[in-house]
């Protein structure tokens, strides 16, 4: 047998080792559950949370609603395709975007937390902020979840807020500010950077008083392209943290500039992107195309 034929072939061994060691793990995936303000949401599945932002400038124009009769009408529709959670947004966080006060921010999205818990009781919505002011009263209005891209560091009084909420906390790994993170990131070691990051953190939230705590890596948030690919291969290892884990992935520019297209062209890739991500332990899919991820969810299932 050749070099390069032997080659090949311990490379395609190794390739489907890892495959079969990350659908075992799957396969062997804990029954846990978080509490949404008494209420249970399972995490023995794969979930879809459907992102629907209340604001005109967000990175993807498809993800965008205005006014309350079309923002329930996406909330039915995600609901219907299979979203387990509803994530709502009212400021823009992609790179160089304009920060808005937390009035201007609870003024998008207060109004559409109230009226989709009304008319959907049993939906788990998720207020996507990093004000604690946003954030009580979001939850207070319906919200059951607090999804904070700066875990908790551009608002001091959002992690004792949140701990009083008694709700679950999505812990994001963000360098920098959504207006600069872009400009220069830098890591030695992207993987065992953020890694830490969430370590120092999860003691932080737990001696708060944050015992359900979701964390998420932070794709395109203060990543180059190299970075978000790295975290992505790499997406098993945060397991050994013990907590849910969330991969949002969905139609960022690293997907579609590595496909050579724009974010409205970048479903296709998103589905691949989300599909490695469930092969490497995601428990969650914040996603904007929900049936499209609930399908990709149903089918990788169904390979266990």
């Amino acid at each position: 047998m050749g070099l390069i034929a032997f080659r090949l072939i311990n490379f395609y061994f190794i390739k489907k080792c890892i495959i079969i060691f990350s659908t075992k793990s799957n396969k062997q995936r804990q029954m846990s559950a978080l509490n949404c303000k008494g209420r249970s949401l399972a995490v023995d599945k794969p979930l879809v949370m459907g992102v629907i932002n209340v604001t005109p400038d967000s990175f993807y124009p498809g993800s965008r609603r205005s006014g309350i009769p079309a923002i329930l009408k996406t909330a039915e529709q995600m609901l219907t395709d299979g979203a387990a959670i509803l994530d709502i947004g009212g400021q823009s966080t992609r790179p160089g975007s304009e920060l808005l006060s937390p009035d201007n921010e609870l003024n998008r999205v207060l109004e559409a937390v109230e009226a989709i818990h009304k008319n959907f009781p049993e939906s788990f919505i998720s207020i996507d902020t990093f004000y604690s002011k946003v954030a009580k009263q979001a939850v207070e209005s319906g919200a059951c979840i607090i999804n904070d891209i700066s875990g908790g560091s551009m608002d001091e009084a959002m992690i004792p807020v949140a701990a009083g909420l008694n709700v679950p906390f999505v812990l994001m790994h963000m360098q920098g500010m959504p207006q600069t993170m872009q400009q220069n990131p830098h890591y030695e070691n992207v993987v065992s950077e953020v890694f830490s990051f969430f370590q120092q953190k999860i003691v932080v939230l737990k001696k708060a008083g944050i015992n359900d705590i979701i964390i998420d890596p932070g794709f395109g948030f203060g990543k180059t392209v190299e970075h978000n690919f790295e975290l992505l291969r790499n997406l098993s290892s945060f397991a050994n943290l013990n907590c849910t884990l969330l991969a949002g992935l969905s139609r960022k520019s690293f997907v579609y500039k590595t496909i050579g297209t724009g974010s409205e062209e970048a479903l296709t890739g998103t589905i691949v992107m989300n599909t490695i991500a469930l092969m490497n332990g995601a428990d969650i899919l914040r996603v904007h195309d929900v049936k499209e991820a609930a399908q990709t969810v149903k089918l990788f299932l169904a390979t266990l």
